[in-house]
């Protein structure tokens, strides 16, 4: 596939994101912005939802583990549909009674200001650092496929590519960004079909011998029944479900679409039904990721490896296939699908971050409507520049699996918020509220820590769960400086 071609594919696809733009960022104020009027409707933030959770880590990452990891992921997703559970049943009612903008205000009805600041910080790392991740992902596919080529400099690509994202949520922010999302995950999910249509295709595999291949793989297995594996069933489902209730439902950016809908039973629905769509959609990566290693198996491709270890770099396998293995339809579809799945969930994050900053760090509701919108464009600007540092930095010190990466950081970064937020949620009890900031950064060390050594003491290699060990040494740090609610409030008034 020629630079030129997909160069064009790229331009075409961004003049498409723009136009929605300019059509749905008209009259936008700071209400539009942040939460969208509260007037989205749920079907149209369920579908939105779909490209924002995936990215590039799941459309890459996913399908190219299934070679040393199985389908043990599936075990995560599986774990995913009781955190969605706690999300609409416990989580969502209290946003919506609050009727929050940023979700971490509550933090400051519960705890007060120096816990709230807090909970802002740990989610704007914590974003921040996520979406870096994801953007550096696809600008390496893009790199590699293109700009290398044309030798463009890995700094100018990604100052582009951020760019390009400001360009068109700068005006509407969420208010457009429904819509520009659910334009993505349509090409997003339109790439996985027609990936795993035109594979099935070359091997000769009708839809029952599609899914025989797929269930008789040995790259299929969900089970693994040893506790110090790191793909051990139960671990893996209980950490999917911990994943899901922080990174989604103490999450800015994720329950920032959520507070648009109409109304607590339509955000709810819009939930619910989301559930079951990531469920089905992780169903078919997981299936896309068998069917690339046996069509790389049939038609005797090499992979290409690590030179050190000289195993296969699952990240690179389905970009390799796709752009220089697939028909010349296959391959466009490919480009398009993790453009659309990155950026859907860049954009959004970009906007959540500049919400958070906003309303927690600014308090910009204080300002008049024209101050706001001045704050916003220099916010939004700003952090465009942050995502830019921090890809750069990652693109010097990389050497691990992505997916990986993404769910260590999360593991170090969200922790904090799961022991706030469960402490506030599930005891009584006030905080001494200036010491919680030294327990929020003291857990994350003491995390690394046990995790540093777990092997040597015990035989045991932490994982995805290392997120709720990192929570409950938030809590019991919590515990620790708490008093009874009834003398916090002597101390802070507010609460």
């Amino acid at each position: 596939m020629s630079p030129t071609l997909i160069l064009s594919l790229i331009a075409g696809y961004f003049v498409v994101l723009i136009i929605i733009s300019i059509l749905t960022s008209r009259k936008a104020t700071s209400e539009s912005f942040f939460i969208a009027n509260r007037n989205a409707p749920w079907y149209m933030v369920a579908f939105a939802m779909i490209g924002t959770s995936l990215s590039g880590v799941t459309f890459i990452s996913i399908p190219g583990m299934v070679a040393t990891q199985s389908w043990s992921y599936m075990a995560v997703v599986l774990g995913y549909i009781v955190g969605y559970l706690v999300i609409g049943t416990v989580l969502m009612p209290l946003y919506y009674r609050l009727r929050l903008v940023s979700i971490y205000t509550y933090l400051e009805q519960r705890f007060g200001f120096w816990s709230y600041k807090t909970g802002a910080f740990f989610f704007l790392l914590s974003r921040a650092v996520g979406a870096a991740f994801r953007l550096f992902l696809v600008a390496g596919v893009l790199q590699l496929a293109v700009f290398d080529g044309l030798g463009v400099p890995f700094a100018v690509t990604v100052t582009i590519s951020i760019l390009l994202i400001y360009l068109y949520t700068f005006r509407g922010g969420l208010k457009t960004i429904l819509w520009t999302d659910t334009f993505q995950t349509m090409a997003m999910l339109l790439c996985v079909g027609v990936s795993i249509y035109l594979m099935a295709d070359e091997l000769n595999l009708g839809f029952a011998g599609l899914v025989k291949t797929v269930k008789e793989s040995a790259m299929s297995q969900i089970y693994f029944s040893d506790p110090k594996d790191d793909k051990f069933f139960w671990k893996q489902f209980a950490s999917g479900a911990f994943i899901t209730i922080v990174m989604t439902g103490l999450d800015q950016d994720m329950m920032q679409k959520n507070l648009s809908c109409r109304s607590l039973p339509d955000a709810q629905k819009n939930m619910f039904w989301f559930t079951l769509a990531i469920v089905i959609v992780n169903v078919f990566f997981l299936s896309l990721g068998v069917l690339l290693y046996q069509f790389a198996a049939a038609k005797g491709i090499a992979l290409p490896t690590d030179a050190v270890t000289g195993k296969v770099i699952g990240d690179n396998v389905f970009p390799l296939l796709a752009t220089n293995h697939f028909s010349l339809f296959a391959g466009i579809v490919f480009i398009l699908g993790i453009i659309a799945v990155t950026y859907a969930s860049a954009d959004s994050a970009l906007t959540a971050l500049t919400t958070s900053f906003c309303v927690d760090m600014l308090d910009i509701k204080q300002h008049d409507e024209a101050k706001q919108k001045r704050l916003r464009h220099l916010t939004h600007f700003g952090f465009s520049l942050v995502l830019i540092v921090i890809i750069l930095i990652f693109r010097a010190i990389n050497d691990q699996s992505v997916i990986t990466a993404v769910f260590k950081a999360a593991g170090y970064t969200y922790g904090p918020l799961l022991g706030l937020y469960s402490f506030g949620l599930f005891t009584g009890r006030g905080v001494h509220d200036r010491l919680v900031p030294f327990v929020c950064v003291a857990a994350p060390l003491i995390t690394w820590f046990i995790n540093a050594n777990s092997k040597a003491w015990w035989g045991y290699e932490f994982g995805f769960e290392i997120l709720m060990l990192n929570g409950l040494i938030t809590f019991l740090g919590l515990l620790a400086v708490s008093r009874p609610r009834e003398v916090a409030a002597e101390l802070n008034p507010a609460l």
